[in-house]
């Protein structure tokens, strides 16, 4: 299914604004290498609802993580604007960005990125320690979000000790600290084996259908197609058909 809304959209749109979680409008990207501008996005329209798994696909190079990455406010889009939970955060400063992400967005990382020095809850607990929250009740809230992803036992263990499907559940128990409402997650299939992925991918369609959480996930796997309540295909920088 491809979810892509008109290039004549404006936010709010016709439906709810408040059903809305991720709105994108008109994004153009231009990277520069010399006197040239490379173009990498061409005025992309897309938004999905809250509570939904969005999946975006398309070849290495089409442009899928520079797309994640200006949703998440990482980066800034030569032209457009992204609204996240109804904030338009391209014209917010650089500080009040990633003010933003701290309280809103949790992301996955394709190679987990765990720190290597620290055990399952130190990782997920540092998160928290960040978003506010210090002393027993981080490490409390830490072994409670290491229990929602089955990994109640391995809170001591460091990463080199667990397989790479439990480093991403890791991963994901760091992401849902603070309970954002948004969670973004870059190739989070790539590095595992089958049985492992579907294994995280059903955690993720567990948690955006309990909890409401909108899930992002940009990917080029093929097995995680089920989960998806919109798929959205991105090719040489612009949005393709589904057939």
């Amino acid at each position: 299914m491809l979810f892509q809304s008109s290039p004549q959209s404006n936010f709010p749109h016709a439906q709810s604004a408040s059903q809305i979680s991720i709105c994108a409008e008109h994004i153009t990207m231009f990277f520069r290498s010399g006197r040239q501008e490379i173009p990498i996005l061409k005025e992309l329209n897309w938004e999905t609802n809250r509570g939904s798994i969005a999946l975006l696909m398309g070849p290495s190079g089409s442009g899928k993580t520079t797309f994640l990455s200006i949703l998440a406010g990482l980066l800034t889009p030569t032209e457009g604007n992204v609204y996240l939970l109804g904030q338009e955060i391209t014209k917010l400063s650089r500080k009040k960005r990633t003010a933003f992400r701290r309280q809103h967005i949790g992301f996955i990382f394709q190679n987990f990125n765990l720190f290597p020095a620290l055990t399952a809850a130190e990782n997920v607990e540092i998160i928290l320690n960040i978003k506010g929250l210090q002393g027993k009740q981080a490490r409390y809230e830490a072994q409670l979000l290491l229990e929602q992803v089955g990994l109640e036992l391995y809170g001591n263990q460091k990463p080199r000790d667990l397989s790479g499907g439990q480093k991403q559940r890791v991963a994901i128990a760091r992401a849902l600290a603070g309970s954002p409402p948004l969670i973004m997650a870059d190739e989070p299939t790539a590095a595992l084996d089958s049985q492992s992925g579907h294994q995280i991918t059903e955690l993720l369609r567990r948690l955006a259908k309990e909890k409401g959480t909108t899930v992002l996930i940009v990917t080029h796997d093929p097995r995680i197609q089920d989960i998806a309540d919109y798929i959205t295909y991105l090719e040489d920088g612009r949005f393709k058909p589904t057939n």
